[in-house]
């Protein structure tokens, strides 16, 4: 079966093409021109839809080596997201299935990010696993047992981690996005330098803080003069650690509680290669399932995916769908 994709939920414009669990093509424009506001414009994000959607779906379609007429279902990302964003992909999605005369599906964002998991290590993934999802409006821990059959075990209070990175690099007067901007800094710096709070982490619940963690960082700079005993690497190396320390903490809970042990990440802080290297050392018995880093970040190949098998198992949509920009702890 072949379904083309489509990611619309934030900054990025995706499309993707996957004909029998394979993925033909993967086509992502980030839109730079958030960089100059340090964040996301969400109106400026649905006019940068429109404008790539049109030929970023050609390209994709014109790299997967197929015809449009080929195109046997349509899956688009319908939330959560920012509402304007979502409407522009949607919009998109429903016309050109209507055109084709082919089923559509709507796909959960986060949904799609956990069964990313499954494109690259789908022969060695057994379920049920564990994921952590971590990005720059999601921080929560999953136990999935089968497929659409999803238990949220815990989330943030308050901030994300990608969050907390993004607003800790404005604080540092880094750049956007502010997850691999502190990543860079922090390669050249000691991050034993400033103990900085990690809170709730010996909490015997499953649940996240970030919000202190920034105002900490913020109180910091405000005194902050560099010298040769600390310096902007070493605030980036201690803030990106205490971060990291919380979330491997929760998945050592997470894993107590549950007693399963395969576990996985998902989402754009997947790609932070200290996580990894940390989730390495401090989880190596049990079983680590790390999804490609093309697949971390928002991208179409895990909408297009995920369409596919909710279209073979006959999960289609009806045209009326809506959007939904809120979270919904059922994510199937």
């Amino acid at each position: 079966m072949i379904v083309l994709g489509i990611e619309t939920s934030c900054d990025e414009t995706a499309v993707s093409v996957c004909r029998d669990g394979i993925i033909l093509s993967n086509i992502v424009g980030s839109q730079m021109v958030h960089a100059e506001f340090g964040g996301v414009v969400p109106e400026v994000a649905s006019r940068e839809h429109e404008k790539l959607l049109n030929n970023m779906a050609i390209d994709a379609i014109n790299s997967a080596n197929i015809k449009i007429n080929e195109i046997e279902g349509i899956a688009v990302t319908n939330g959560p997201g920012l509402a304007g964003a979502l409407l522009t992909g949607v919009s998109f999605a429903k016309g050109l299935a209507i055109g084709l005369g082919v089923k559509i599906v709507s796909i959960n964002h986060l949904e799609a990010h956990i069964i990313a998991n499954l494109l690259e290590n789908n022969k060695d993934v057994r379920f049920p696993f564990l994921c952590l999802l971590v990005s720059g409006g999601h921080t929560q821990l999953w136990l999935i047992k089968e497929l659409e059959d999803y238990l949220l075990l815990g989330e943030t209070r308050d901030d994300a981690a990608g969050e907390a990175f993004d607003k800790g690099a404005r604080i540092l007067g880094l750049g956007y996005p502010g997850g691999p901007e502190i990543e860079k800094c922090a390669n050249s710096g000691n991050a034993t330098k400033i103990n900085f709070p990690r809170a709730l982490i010996k909490s015997k619940k499953i649940e996240f803080s970030f919000s202190g963690l920034k105002t900490s960082l913020l109180y910091y700079m405000d005194s902050f003069k560099e010298s040769d005993e600390c310096n902007l690497n070493d605030i980036a190396a201690s803030y990106q650690k205490a971060i990291i320390d919380c979330l491997i903490a929760k998945m050592k809970l997470s894993i107590e509680q549950t007693g399963v042990n395969v576990i996985s990440i998902a989402g754009g802080v997947a790609k932070n290669k200290l996580l990894r290297q940390l989730i390495n050392k401090n989880l190596k018995s049990n079983k680590i399932i790390f999804p490609d880093l093309k697949y971390c970040t928002d991208n179409a190949a895990m909408v297009s995916y995920l369409g596919e098998k909710k279209l073979k198992l006959e999960k289609h949509s009806n045209f009326n769908f809506s959007i939904k920009p809120n979270f919904d702890s059922k994510i199937s």
